[in-house]
């Protein structure tokens, strides 16, 4: 498969059925609830969200919605995201080099949206991916049943006793603290998903037959090797002839692009692929390193988040690639690496919207931060939202997710919505 121009054609039906936005002010929401006695802490996610749509319902407004989103009721799936899933080795406190023991979690950037959706707001997902079959990818399987994303779409590749030709990626993380900056050790070379092909994934049955209302990939997979931007192309596509959403992170990782040709091959490969994404994604430096687009007045340390300068660069995006209905980005300050300031921005239809930037955030583990903003972000449009609070969503994600270890959330519902309309952090009991 080659790369080809992708079909203008390629657009949702009108007569699909589509979500349309609802704004919701969170307190309306945690008050509906506890008129109704329903106290989200005490229950999973599935049952916190089989109450909290009702609630939606009851306090909602419906303005009109560029995005169209599928109904649940047409869709197996939520979402579905394709990615890399490795096993991260966490020294906790201790360095990598020098520690002797390592914590293990699952994670990876476009499995972690996923699994933020299933784990923290109760919805169906799943993750098309492929591992080695041999007890460290049975490790990765295990870790990722106690998230829920289904593994239905996993691919279980034979494994030849040593690696040689295909095997499972290993990421070493240490999350920093104070002026030590954390440190990423990736050992990924020739794993099972690099070597995903066209053809492999019959799209169609998962898009169009089984139905998906929203699709999740993003710059890491392409960066895996030759054939994953191909997939994902492919994926994309398909996504589009069947009317689901398709959202894209950039994820810029200068070790991935590294002895692939740098920043050059990044941008050309996802500016391929802008023509067919309806949702980009990205934090404050991945738009200039993936995409090509400077900021304006931004230095080097991103100390300033004047969003004057984003808003002009996403202006610039949006009339280069004018399918695009919504572009958000994180914009973090790191003061050092327990100490950050943390906002986003949303580009929706026109207009901007803008989190609240919470100055001197606290942080425990910056790692998975990016990736549940864009679950929260997505997960308020798949249920309706408007893009105000979609965007609040995903940065009161993110920031609950940055106070726990580990790649992926540990958040609940309750407390995103607390924190949406809270800047302390009085106990719960």
């Amino acid at each position: 498969m080659e790369w080809t121009n992708p079909s203008a054609s390629c657009v949702c039906s009108e007569s699909a059925g589509y979500s349309k936005p609802r704004r919701v002010d969170p307190l309306n929401i945690l008050a509906t609830l506890s008129r109704r006695g329903v106290q989200l802490y005490s229950i999973g996610a599935k049952e916190s969200r089989a109450h909290l749509a009702p609630a939606i319902n009851e306090i909602a407004q419906k303005p009109n919605m560029k995005l169209k989103i599928k109904p649940k009721e047409a869709c197996a799936w939520d979402l579905v995201s394709l990615g890399e899933v490795m096993l991260r080795l966490d020294p906790g406190d201790e360095r990598i080099s020098t520690t002797r023991h390592f914590r293990a979690w699952e994670g990876g950037g476009e499995y972690n949206v996923a699994r933020g959706l299933r784990r923290c707001f109760g919805m169906d997902t799943a993750i098309v991916t492929a591992l080695a079959d041999n007890p460290v990818g049975r490790l990765v399987e295990d870790l990722m049943l106690q998230g829920g994303v289904s593994q239905k779409y996993v691919r279980w590749m034979p494994f030849d006793g040593v690696g040689r030709n295909v095997r499972n990626g290993l990421n070493f993380t240490e999350r920093g603290f104070g002026i030590r900056a954390p440190l990423g050790c990736s050992d990924r070379g020739h794993t099972a998903v690099s070597q995903m092909k066209p053809g492999d994934v019959d799209w169609d049955q998962i898009f169009s037959k089984e139905g998906a209302r929203w699709f999740h990939t993003g710059g890491i997979f392409c960066a895996l090797s030759k054939t994953t931007p191909l997939v994902a192309q492919e994926a994309m596509e398909a996504a589009r002839r069947a009317g689901t959403v398709v959202s894209y992170d950039l994820n810029y990782r200068p070790s991935l692009w590294k002895s692939i040709g740098g920043k050059a091959k990044a941008q050309e490969v996802n500016r391929r692929l802008a023509p067919l994404i309806d949702v980009m994604l990205g934090n404050e430096e991945d738009f200039t390193a993936a995409l090509g687009f400077p900021v304006s007045g931004l230095d080097e340390q991103h100390s300033k988040l004047d969003t004057t300068g984003f808003k002009q660069m996403i202006e610039t995006v949006v009339k280069e690639y004018p399918t695009l209905a919504v572009i958000a980005t994180t914009l973090r300050h790191a003061k050092t690496s327990t100490l950050n300031d943390w906002g986003a921005l949303c580009y929706y239809d026109g207009g901007f919207h803008q989190a609240p930037v919470r100055e001197n955030l606290e942080i425990y583990d910056r790692v998975g931060g990016g990736d549940s903003f864009a679950s929260g972000l997505i997960y308020g449009f798949l249920s309706g939202m408007d893009p105000q609070w979609s965007v609040e969503c995903g940065a009161a994600h993110g920031a609950l997710a940055m106070t726990t270890p580990g790649d992926t959330t540990m958040a609940t519902l309750a407390e995103v919505l607390q924190a949406m309309t809270s800047r302390t952090a009085r106990i719960e009991r």
